[in-house]
């Protein structure tokens, strides 16, 4: 993390109980990837599901892998991944009902926090359309949050927290971003001062605490925790083995 956006992690970071011990992003890992095992076809990119801290599942609720992905908008790497698994993902293990995943908040500042009431706003069927765009679009708008100038250090430093994120998402496009997905701007606002939401995205924190995550992205399958797996190249292979040992598997 460069000198810049650990300051601004911690400015931003304040009065929402996050620290900035942890606000490194993983080290992506160099593994060349494989293809994944195939399995018998069917369609599963349809099925959504939401979880009671609202974590957001793709595909088959019952398949027999279920991969979590722990991601924070302002985490470079996981735009890497989410730009590198989202096909492979899509198009073998996902729609054969192999693999489903669910993609669970990890919030390293109030950034992350604004970006994610925004991407939880509006229809869970979009949910994931909402998700790989802000990661899509990341690029983009960090640059605007490393270079605030003291005004907008102020505003989004200071006051109520829903006027803070307010304050965040105008100076960083959100506002803009979420018309584009149907959402206006009095939803978007409701949606950054939704408490029950906040809860459920804290919730999901405390979970990545639990299982011992460390950084973003990280991932577990069927709830352990993968080590040193920190990008799609290292994780492809891990998740083509446990496929090919699924039951059915041509061997």
């Amino acid at each position: 993390m460069t000198n810049r956006r650990l300051a601004l992690a911690a400015l931003i970071a304040a009065g929402l109980g996050l620290g900035t011990a942890s606000l490194d992003a993983a080290p992506p890992a160099k593994r060349k990837a494989v293809p994944l095992a195939s399995s018998t076809a069917h369609n599963w990119n349809g099925t959504i599901a939401v979880a009671a801290n609202g974590a957001h599942t793709l595909g088959n609720p019952e398949a027999p892998l279920k991969l979590t992905e722990y991601v924070s908008y302002t985490c470079p790497h996981c735009a890497h991944f989410t730009r590198d698994a989202e096909a492979p993902l899509r198009l073998t293990v996902v729609p054969r009902g192999q693999v489903s995943v669910t993609v669970s908040n990890v919030l390293r500042n109030a950034v992350d926090v604004a970006a994610a009431l925004i991407v939880n706003c509006g229809d869970d069927k979009r949910f994931f359309v909402r998700h790989n765009a802000m990661l899509a679009t990341q690029e983009k708008w960090i640059v605007q949050a490393e270079n605030l100038s003291e005004p907008q250090k102020q505003r989004w430093g200071n006051g109520p927290l829903p006027q803070r994120l307010r304050a965040i998402a105008s100076d960083l496009g959100f506002y803009d971003m979420a018309q584009n997905w149907g959402i206006g701007r009095p939803q978007a606002d409701r949606c950054l001062g939704d408490t029950a939401m906040l809860d459920k995205l804290k919730a999901q924190q405390d979970a990545a605490n639990t299982i011992g995550v460390k950084g973003t992205p990280s991932f577990s399958i069927n709830g352990a925790l993968i080590d040193d797996a920190y990008s799609w190249d290292a994780l492809q292979p891990i998740l083509s083995a446990r496929v090919a040992a699924l039951p059915g598997q041509p061997s």
